[in-house]
């Protein structure tokens, strides 16, 4: 593989951590969003702030860590405390800046299934479930979605309302008194979707050599491409490095 040679879930992981804000805090899950964090604050958020569920705040793990629970996230830490803690004098006063999110469904309006596929009561699939992503949905001040872009799994509905995104658009969100500010991105491996003012989401940036019409072949509703929808830059040198040699040189994940 050549230095700028790059693979799907590189490319998802580079550009969420493009999102990212230095002085971020950040609520996040291992896999592809711990490495979308630590890529960010060894480039160009080096103040971010990790908080993780098991009640590690700030953390600097040493090695990549296999779970929330791993002792790797403790060694460096700001603190730790309970998970209760956590979401509520953290997550709910609204001291979390962004929360990463994936799901086995993402709909027109950002909400998100990790429950059901298929009708509740005899579902063809049995998944996870929330975890706390119900709550990080609910009361982060923004979330980002993480995930590969398929048609099955970018149906107009989901099956199963597992986190909270625009419901169905325009008020909805709001009425349900929920302060968290909802999903302001999608990263997949074809592109960025951003919600319009309704709440929809609509294609904002092609990743480089993607047409439209990929994305909508691999989009389950009339999908709206914005009038300033831009090609995102393709993973750097630098980048490519950080995430193969010191993030994940196992392959893990990538």
């Amino acid at each position: 593989m050549s230095e700028l040679a790059y693979n799907p879930t590189e490319l998802m992981i580079i550009n969420a951590a493009r999102l990212l804000r230095d002085q971020d805090v950040v609520f996040v899950g291992v896999g592809i969003p711990n490495l979308a964090c630590n890529l960010a604050m060894r480039t160009h958020a080096p103040n971010l702030q990790m908080i993780y569920e098991a009640g590690v705040i700030g953390a600097q793990p040493s090695r990549l860590p296999l779970s929330i629970g791993d002792p790797s996230l403790v060694t460096g830490s700001l603190a730790v405390c309970s998970m209760y803690d956590v979401f509520t004098l953290y997550l709910q006063r609204g001291n979390v800046d962004v929360g990463f999110l994936g799901g086995a469904q993402i709909d027109q309006y950002g909400n998100i299934n990790a429950t059901v596929i298929g009708e509740y009561h005899n579902p063809k699939v049995r998944l996870p479930g929330s975890g706390g992503s119900m709550e990080i949905a609910a009361w982060a001040n923004r979330c980002y979605i993480i995930t590969p872009h398929q048609k099955r799994r970018f149906p107009a509905r989901v099956d199963f309302h597992t986190s909270i995104g625009y419901l169905s658009g325009g008020d909805a969100r709001k009425k349900t008194g929920v302060r968290g500010g909802g999903p302001e991105a999608v990263v997949t491996n074809l592109g960025l979707l951003q919600p319009d003012q309704t709440g929809e989401l609509v294609l904002t940036a092609l990743h480089p050599g993607v047409s439209f019409e990929q994305v909508q072949e691999n989009t389950g509703w009339p999908l709206k491409q914005s009038g300033e929808c831009t090609v995102t830059l393709p993973p750097n040198a630098e980048e490519l490095r950080i995430l193969r040699e010191e993030l994940d040189p196992q392959k893990i994940y990538i």
